[in-house]
């Protein structure tokens, strides 16, 4: 046989003994801009591939937020820092890929019993009283509008408008006059 020069404690893992069924917590180590944590994934084995060679895998299902999420750790990896076993289940399968399954029947099953609610925020929303306008700012707001708030004829908008005052185009008579 052949030493493995490795940073992992590989008699540790092989005495640990995952197996599906199992509940395992896995301390993995990340790297994130030069800082290393370790976050923690928790879920059941439901499958170890290749047993305990140098390739050895093993499969952790996790529900989060709902959602089902699969990570596939490999036993020997240098990453994971710590494995802990929190449950043993009897399990009469080597793969327990059935659980997939099983567990989006019960999510369907979950929603048949919920019932359609068709609700927003607007439903709740007070409603706007409307301020009281004096004719004043209608006329500043719109000069084409009467005191009263309604509409004027083009009549009486000419009517209500200031006249312009009279401008004198330049001739060249009048350029004349002014120099003398």
């Amino acid at each position: 046989m052949q030493n493995v020069i490795t940073p992992v404690k590989t008699e540790e893992r092989v005495k640990l003994g995952v197996k599906p069924g199992d509940t395992v917590r896995v301390h993995q180590k990340i790297v994130e801009k030069g800082k290393t944590r370790v976050q923690m994934f928790e879920g059941l084995v439901i499958a170890v591939k290749h047993g305990t060679e140098a390739g050895a895998t093993f499969t952790v299902r996790a529900t989060m937020s709902g959602i089902g999420v699969e990570k596939i750790f490999p036993l020997y990896a240098p990453f994971i820092e710590k494995i802990e076993i929190v449950r043993r289940s009897k399990v009469r399968r080597a793969k327990l890929y059935f659980i997939r399954e099983k567990v989006a029947r019960e999510v369907r099953r979950q929603l048949r019993n919920m019932r359609l609610v068709k609700m927003s925020t607007d439903d709740f929303k007070e409603e706007e009283k409307p301020e009281e306008v004096t004719p004043e700012e209608v006329m500043e707001q719109d000069p084409a509008q009467a005191p009263d708030g309604t509409e004027m004829a083009p009549e009486e908008e000419k009517a209500g408008e200031p006249e312009a005052p009279v401008v004198e185009e330049a001739t060249p008579e009048t350029e004349e006059k002014k120099e003398a």
